[in-house]
């Protein structure tokens, strides 16, 4: 499988497939401090047959310097983290879908890992809807619940 880092015009392509979130548009998904990962399965295998066509799977990914329980905190403290530069040291994973059985979690322990390596991130926290497949999802992937609010609650991966 492959990690891409996509670019605004690509984001804008599966924006509308997002279930949680598709009223945050490309640009902010894409402004200061945010990203957009797709995972894509191996296009060069020489043994087995693409079964999946396109992305597997999208994340959102926020970095902070603070555990946002809100879009709109989400929003301020990714911009605030920016400031001279600088990248905030929590990765925050505000949305994810997935195309195919099993990528969501792929995606999330990757992009997990692959933020780990390239950037001084010290935590992985969620930006969950209040929904108990949210919670049945982070916690059967490793998480723990941190924080609910009124509008979202916080997972926090350990990687």
């Amino acid at each position: 499988m492959s990690l891409e880092k996509l670019n605004i015009e690509e984001i804008k392509k599966y924006i509308n497939d997002d279930p949680v979130r598709p009223h945050l548009s490309a640009d902010f998904r894409s402004s200061v401090n945010r990203e957009v990962y797709a995972l894509y399965e191996d296009q060069y295998a020489k043994h087995a047959p693409v079964l999946h066509d396109g992305p597997r799977a999208i994340i959102c990914v926020a970095y902070t310097n603070e555990i946002p329980i809100t879009e709109m905190e989400l929003g301020l403290m990714s911009r605030s983290a920016s400031q001279d530069g600088q990248r905030g040291n929590i990765a925050v994973f505000y949305t994810v879908w997935s195309y195919d059985r099993g990528a969501g979690r792929e995606i999330v322990l990757s992009v997990a890992s692959h933020v780990k390596q390239e950037y001084n991130v010290d935590r992985w926290i969620t930006l969950s809807p209040l929904t108990e497949m949210a919670e049945r999802f982070h916690i059967k992937n490793g998480a723990s619940l941190l924080d609910r609010g009124n509008e979202c609650q916080n997972f926090e991966y350990v990687v």
